[in-house]
């Protein structure tokens, strides 16, 4: 990917992440709760992060 690719990603990923943060509170205040789409939201949230910090790292990297 070229860094212009990247940065598009990254802004993709970043408006993703606010997203599954939203539907995570939802879901933590919803009563009951359900305690697997919990998990399954916070494993989504920290893969999310994960790749939002790999494209800055290949952004800063990049010399387009």
């Amino acid at each position: 990917m070229n860094r212009s690719q990247l940065i598009d990603r990254k802004h993709a990923v970043i408006a993703e992440i606010r997203q599954t943060r939203s539907q995570l509170e939802r879901e933590r205040q919803r009563t009951p709760s359900d305690p697997g789409r919990i998990r399954s939201l916070d494993q989504r949230l920290q893969a999310l992060m994960a790749e939002e910090y790999r494209l800055r790292l290949a952004i800063d990297r990049s010399k387009d």
